[in-house]
């Protein structure tokens, strides 16, 4: 394949229908990285006609669970064999550490291994008791059919591998369209699926925007399924596009997430520096640019002074620059649209009254900071209240936001005060009251003293505009089915119910 034929369509590599390109961008000095075909609604309807015909006539709907596992596996195993390949193209591709794109490999690897393991080991179909010896009463799940699955930039290949795996598990065909900011590991992704020994048209890509290619999946006629992870604009004319057809849509648009720390977890000089610790892991990682980011900082005003002095005095400390650097522990953001929305987040912050403690701006130029990147240094925001903007909204950038309690219920309602509601923690030594409160916060995923780890056995997504549907666990899988009831009458009869 060329360096644009990026798009792949019932096993075939291509260029765009229109012949249209795009420059993929290095973050981190604002460089051509690569070129990719800049497909159009075109070349998305002839994805769909491929993964339709794949999954109603080819010869993917005769392939066995056990056949599929196995596909997943080596793929898995595939993944390994190219981690560092993969890893290296992840970290240009997104700015993130090198370090980083190995780890989001791993956790892809244990993605593939995991459903394979899931479809493999059940049963039949679960049996319902009808009441009668002469009823056999069966619930079993199909797949759903063509499936559009649409990834963000900030985690392209662990985003995509939440989608494909379970997509693949469970029988269903799809076109995959990641963001056209960050598409080169998903291409890669696509090559091992080949690889593997995925039929033609079971796996389809087109690489272009949001508009016209994922707008184009959501209303098309042909796809059963929508699975969309992005910002809450963009997945709200998903549902839209996608509610004439009666689609099935799975939407994980992202949060604003609680770190709730209670003075008791600092109260010994190792709980206070792991506290620490991991609230600048929540917030700073991969430069803030995670939907469960430990963006708000909520902690009881006992120790505010404190923590808030050190964690901003570590902030100050954060290694920036190119991922692929030694020593490098935080990358630029991804893009020069993501810069100017981390600035102007701050700009309003500091115009509502917040207090600058840390960062604000962006870094000197460096021997590993290219002027022309989009650096932006680690910010710590205090004396925050609710009415913000910066609170409030999803700003996906290196800003961490403080707010202070004196009481818990104040903390509860505080953490619970978003419109989203995908992730969050609390901090306590007190198991008793860390589990109570953990219980009554209204997220999807709560740690109680840590932040950020998930396990693909365990379902993720969030309450309120945090989405609809669930990630990875077997209800990630159960996404991609559907069910259906076959009652059979082992002794049919006369019902009798009409006289003549």
């Amino acid at each position: 394949m060329s360096a644009v034929e990026t798009i792949h369509v019932d096993g075939v590599w291509q260029t765009a229908i229109s012949g249209a390109q795009r420059e993929v961008l290095d973050p981190a000095d604002a460089t051509t990285l690569a070129v990719v075909a800049e497909g159009g609604a075109d070349d998305t309807d002839a994805a769909v006609a491929a993964a339709r015909r794949a999954f109603d006539s080819g010869p993917w709907r005769q392939t066995t669970v056990a056949e599929r596992a196995a596909l997943l596996r080596r793929v898995a195993d595939l993944l390994q064999r190219d981690r560092e390949e993969i890893g290296l193209i992840e970290s240009h591709d997104t700015g993130k550490t090198l370090e980083e794109g190995r780890i989001d490999v791993d956790d892809v690897t244990n993605a593939f291994r995991y459903f394979a393991d899931l479809v493999i080991n059940e049963g039949g179909g679960r049996v319902v008791d009808a009441g009668s010896p002469d009823v056999h009463s069966i619930v079993v799940h199909e797949p759903v059919g063509v499936c559009a699955l649409i990834t963000p930039w900030n985690y392209p290949l662990l985003q995509a591998s939440w989608k494909v795996a379970p997509a693949i598990a469970a029988g269903n065909t799809f076109v995959i369209k990641p963001s056209e900011v960050t598409p080169l590991t998903t291409v890669h992704l696509i090559k091992l699926l080949v690889e593997a020994g995925l039929p033609a048209g079971v796996a389809n890509l087109v690489t272009g925007a949001g508009d016209p290619v994922g707008a184009r999946l959501a209303e098309h006629p042909d796809v059963d399924l929508v699975s969309f992870t992005g910002g809450l604009a963009s997945g709200t004319k998903v549902a839209q596009a996608a509610a004439p057809g009666v689609k099935k849509v799975a939407l994980e648009l992202g949060g604003k997430n609680p770190n709730v720390v209670f003075a008791d977890s600092c109260a010994t000089e190792d709980g206070f520096d792991t506290a620490v610790d991991q609230a600048l892991n929540a917030a700073f990682i991969h430069s803030g640019q995670v939907c469960s980011a430990g963006a708000r900082l909520i902690i009881e005003e006992s120790v505010r002074d404190r923590f808030v002095a050190e964690l901003a005095r570590r902030a100050e400390k954060i290694k920036l620059g190119r991922g692929t650097e030694e020593g490098v522990e935080c990358g630029p953001l991804v893009s020069a649209q993501q810069l100017a929305k981390t600035e102007a987040y701050v700009a309003s912050a500091l115009v509502e009254g917040a207090q600058l403690r840390s960062g604000g701006s962006r870094p000197a130029p460096s021997a590993v900071r290219p002027a022309t990147g989009y650096f932006y240094s680690p910010t710590v925001l205090d004396n925050c209240h609710r009415k913000m903007k910066v609170v409030r909204e999803e700003t996906f950038g290196p800003i961490l936001t403080v707010e202070t309690f004196l009481t818990e219920d104040e903390a509860l309602e505080l953490a619970n005060d978003t419109e989203y509601g995908l992730a969050g923690a609390v901090w306590s030594a007190d198991t008793a009251r860390a589990r109570r409160f953990a219980g009554q916060m209204r997220h999807g995923t709560v740690w109680i003293n840590d932040f950020h780890p998930y396990l693909p056995q365990a379902e993720w997504g969030g309450f309120g505009k945090s989405g609809v549907g669930r990630e990875l666990g077997p209800a990630g899988l159960a996404e991609y089915r559907e069910s259906k009831h076959v009652y059979e009458n082992l002794r049919p009869a006369p019902v009798r119910w009409f006289a003549g």
